[in-house]
């Protein structure tokens, strides 16, 4: 059997839960429920299943990484859209950040060792974002919408100082093991 595997930064509790909000209000008035399925993130490495006999091999590999990129600030500064009319996404953009692209690179570099077939076209064309609607997201809906966001103001300002590894339980995504940097 095969499980669901992805690497995050996930930001702290209270910015987590005004993002929160944001995805809520995607679900109220836009019917785009899905990114409520999930934490507030940004992604590191891109989904990827293994089997369950290789989990243990997976934790170990993950505690044993040695990433010294040091703690950095992110900031989210308003809202950008992938607008792909068979599954348009909007986000919470962060701010160009040489610290996070490097720690995302060295990431992608170690998994590419340990998991070469799992690096995927976004792995290595990284564009950090923090989705707030997606998958069921009907491009009609995606339009009016991204009309009242796409100027919509959002600041938001934290720092990372850990990732983490979250596995899906088939229901929803839990963090099983968190790196500091």
């Amino acid at each position: 059997m095969e499980k669901l595997f992805f690497i995050a930064i996930i930001p702290p509790a209270e910015l987590s839960e005004n993002i929160t909000e944001i995805k809520q209000d995607f679900a109220d008035r836009f019917e785009s429920r899905r990114a409520l399925r999930i934490m507030p993130h940004i992604t590191l490495k891109a989904p990827f299943k293994l089997a369950e006999t290789k989990r243990k091999g997976l934790l170990e590999w993950f505690e044993n990484l040695n990433i010294s990129n040091g703690s950095f600030d992110v900031v989210l500064n308003g809202f950008g859209a992938f607008a792909n009319p068979k599954n348009p996404i909007i986000y919470i953009r962060p701010e160009e950040s040489t610290s996070l692209l490097q720690l995302q690179q060295k990431l992608i570099d170690k998994i590419s060792n340990l998991l070469p077939k799992e690096v995927l076209h976004s792995d290595e064309h990284f564009r950090p974002h923090m989705t707030v609607a997606y998958r069921d997201l009907l491009f009609r809906q995606f339009e009016t919408a991204w009309q009242e966001y796409e100027n919509k103001p959002f600041l938001g300002e934290f720092t990372v100082s850990s990732f983490s590894l979250l596995e899906h339980d088939g229901k929803k995504w839990h963090v099983i093991a968190t790196k500091m940097l």
